[in-house]
């Protein structure tokens, strides 16, 4: 009788241990879009140094479902804009400087996307926590909150409608580095 116990208390734990594993290890960028579970199946990830205008910008797009998330940080001082692969490990947060852009898109079809309000200073944020510039993978988490405000005809609101993006993570996300000289 104890053997039989031993072995099904054995056999819980080794389940439990290989169902937690598959989960993480899929996803390379995904997030909880208005309370659902949102894996995009095309994610392009690039940072790019522009020797003309002297800045470094890390972009990622993913889309999947008919929902498409999409940010850009822009670094244009001397110390980060450098043409090397690679990108500062910060906190960037959405605000007045437009150095951190991000959006949430939908679409209908698939083929137009189109920005579902704006990111307002404060409701957006990227962290990178991590980078490998020789593997080129980066990792870090982010999340956004997007407004978009509806109004009557004669200009009063009519409603105000929120996205929220929620838990978003990017886990050794590849990214292509690329250099451009004016």
């Amino acid at each position: 009788m104890l053997f039989v116990l031993s072995a099904i208390i054995f056999q819980g734990c080794k389940k439990d241990v290989v169902t937690s594993a598959s989960v993480t290890s899929d996803q390379i960028l995904a997030a909880t879009i208005n309370g659902t579970s949102w894996i995009p199946d095309d994610v392009t990830a690039t940072i790019n140094y522009d020797a003309g205008a002297k800045t470094k910008t890390f972009s990622v797009v993913g889309t999947a479902d008919l929902k498409r998330v999409r940010w850009t940080i822009t670094l244009a001082d001397a110390a980060s804009a450098t043409d090397v692969n690679t990108f500062p490990l910060a906190t960037y947060r959405v605000d007045a400087t437009n150095k951190l852009r991000m959006a949430y898109l939908t679409s209908a079809d698939g083929t137009v996307y189109n920005q579902v309000g704006t990111v307002d200073a404060g409701l957006g944020t990227v962290i990178i926590t991590a980078i490998d510039p020789t593997k080129n993978v980066i990792t870090g988490t982010y999340n956004l909150t997007a407004k978009k405000v509806n109004y009557n005809p004669d200009g009063t609101i009519a409603s105000i409608e929120t996205s929220q993006v929620q838990g978003g993570s990017f886990t050794n996300l590849p990214y292509t580095f690329t250099h451009v000289s004016n």
